[in-house]
């Protein structure tokens, strides 16, 4: 199972400070490089694919724009894990390839540790930078998520909604 590095971020990080309105009329991947910039500078350029985002309650709150999740997809990030999200950033996140993971114990993965995602199970497996790296082997710590509903799981690991109707598709 892969593991992802965490970045960790506050409670009630809102559309405005992911998406910027004074960056909306610039393209996608412009507008990706000032996600959460006023709150947490040097952030968007220090993600890279695959890393994981946790943040504290009501992620996501303000608009339904669509970008505030466009820009964490365009800068590879695989998830966001938090207590609570909007819910029209939700359901935006998995319409759009993010898996939006609803941990009521996000509070306790640690910014720079490491999770395996486990969907099956609605589990994050939580191991410390210095057990990822092979200096230390501790058995992880596990914390239990709120059910994905499977449908939920496989939009988002196809790449979105529109990415998984194009695939079945192209196989019909």
């Amino acid at each position: 199972m892969e593991r992802h590095r965490v970045w960790r971020v506050g409670e009630g990080v809102d559309t405005d400070a992911l998406a910027p309105g004074a960056y909306m009329k610039l393209e996608l991947p412009e507008m990706a490089r000032h996600c959460l910039e006023s709150r947490y500078p040097g952030l968007a350029s220090a993600l890279r694919s695959g890393d994981v985002i946790v943040a504290g309650p009501s992620f996501g709150i303000g608009s339904s724009r669509e970008q505030a999740v466009g820009v964490l997809v365009q800068l590879g990030v695989k998830a966001v894990i938090a207590p609570s999200f909007s819910g029209l950033y939700f359901r935006n996140a998995f319409n759009l390839g993010l898996l939006a993971i609803v941990c009521p114990e996000a509070d306790r993965i640690s910014e720079g540790s490491y999770v395996e995602i486990d969907t099956e199970h609605s589990l994050l497996r939580l191991y410390d930078k210095q057990d990822v790296d092979g200096d230390a082997v501790h058995a992880p710590e596990i914390l239990q998520c709120q059910r994905i509903p499977s449908f939920l799981v496989e939009m988002a690991t196809a790449g979105g909604l529109l990415a998984q109707l194009q695939q079945k598709l192209s196989t019909t």
